[in-house]
């Protein structure tokens, strides 16, 4: 996991109470867990007949998401390979947000959410 210079000071917007909170969080339950879906499980087979979500979804991103640094994940996002498994899927991308764009930009967020939800009534 070497995405995060560790010497890298917090982003203003995750303190350092932000920080203590999580990490007990994860003391308690572990890191494992956390990365169990999709991360770790990808050598299971779990047999599941036709898995397409058929529900409007909304897939809210930070440009600068980490995740696109994972080898072939932006490409599978941005060229909308997505859409096979969840073919109703809207992606709208935040400039300069990053995998926690909901708590850098909770306005914004929750602005895309209701917008969302009301045109999908």
């Amino acid at each position: 996991m070497d995405m995060v210079e560790s010497s890298a000071p917090l982003p203003p917007w995750f303190t350092e109470e932000d920080l203590e909170a999580y990490g007990a969080l994860y003391q308690k339950s572990g890191f494992r867990t956390a990365l169990k879906v999709p991360y770790r499980s990808f050598e299971e087979e779990f047999n599941l007949p036709d898995t397409k979500v058929e529900a409007p979804s909304l897939l809210i991103m930070g440009e600068e998401d980490y995740c696109f640094k994972f080898p072939g994940m932006e490409d599978y996002i941005r060229s909308g390979q997505m859409k096979f498994f969840v073919p109703n899927l809207e992606i709208t991308y935040v400039a300069e947000g990053t995998h926690f764009v909901q708590e850098q930009f909770p306005d914004k967020v929750n602005e895309l959410l209701l917008t969302f939800l009301r045109k999908h009534r």
